[in-house]
């Protein structure tokens, strides 16, 4: 069984930064890959980043890398995305994903397809 949930998200101004945090519950003692992904209104959904629990490598989509980074708490189950030096296009709904599978290790362009997501929050820079 498998429960995300994230907070964090807001309104904030562009240049400015955010938070995300994503409380997860996985049942499994296996390690996993974990990750944020996000969509626009009338847009595609894109990954953004993702992170294996086994060394917590972390990977970037082009759009974020430098500005945002992922990070995990083991201790907390706690899945985190600081964004800085925001930009009205990061303006989207962000989820946290999970994919049980090792086959997803780095490819950070395919979170939205991972089989497990939270209910979203949303983000908007102006």
């Amino acid at each position: 069984d498998v429960q995300l949930v994230e907070s964090g998200g807001g309104s904030v101004q562009a240049g400015g930064s955010l938070r995300l945090s994503c409380a997860v519950s996985v049942s499994s003692a296996n390690d996993y890959c974990l990750g944020w992904f996000r969509q626009a209104p009338g847009k595609e959904r894109e990954g953004v980043a993702t992170i294996y629990t086994g060394d917590s490598t972390p990977f970037y989509g082009d759009s974020v890398k430098g500005r945002f980074t992922i990070s995990r708490d083991g201790a907390r189950n706690t899945l985190y995305l600081q964004m800085n030096s925001l930009k009205p296009e990061d303006t989207a709904m962000y989820y946290c994903a999970q994919d049980p599978s090792r086959s997803t290790i780095g490819y950070w362009y395919a979170v939205p397809s991972f089989p497990y997501r939270g209910q979203g929050t949303q983000v908007t820079v102006s």
